[in-house]
């Protein structure tokens, strides 16, 4: 059980890149049939979730509310300028697990496994462990 680490690349300031396929062909390479893939994200501007990946305006929609929520430029004190970043990788989160079964990730019928980046363009890794159980 090793980690594996994926690179990502991002193309804009804001986005949300969809990684299902790149995270099933991790879980292919790893011969895995039954367990489990955690995913991790090791930057504090970016962030990983589960959406619906068939209709593009859920992600547009997700991205134009979450900047209402936290607008970029809001007085913030950090001297980096990306806090409103920071915020919104700390409310989706860092991390996902999802269950393996028949060597297939199991994500609902809508579902895709979404990259949310906060401060890009960037050259960007995830962490993935996929443990057999």
């Amino acid at each position: 059980m090793k980690t594996i680490t994926l690179d990502i690349k991002t193309n804009a300031h804001t986005e949300m890149l969809d990684i299902t396929d790149k995270i099933q062909q991790a879980v292919n390479k790893s011969g895995v049939k039954e367990g489990l893939c955690v995913a991790f994200v090791p930057h504090t501007t970016a962030a990983i979730t589960i959406n619906e990946n068939a209709d593009p305006d859920v992600v547009r929609d997700f991205t134009m509310e979450i900047d209402k929520i936290v607008p970029w430029e809001d007085g913030y004190h950090h001297m980096e300028g990306n806090s409103a970043a920071h915020l919104k990788s700390s409310m989706i989160g860092f991390s996902e697990q999802i269950i393996i079964e028949d060597g297939r990730l199991q994500l609902g019928t809508w579902q895709g496994i979404y990259f949310c980046e906060y401060d890009g363009p960037r050259q960007r890794k995830l962490k993935l462990k996929i443990i057999e159980g």
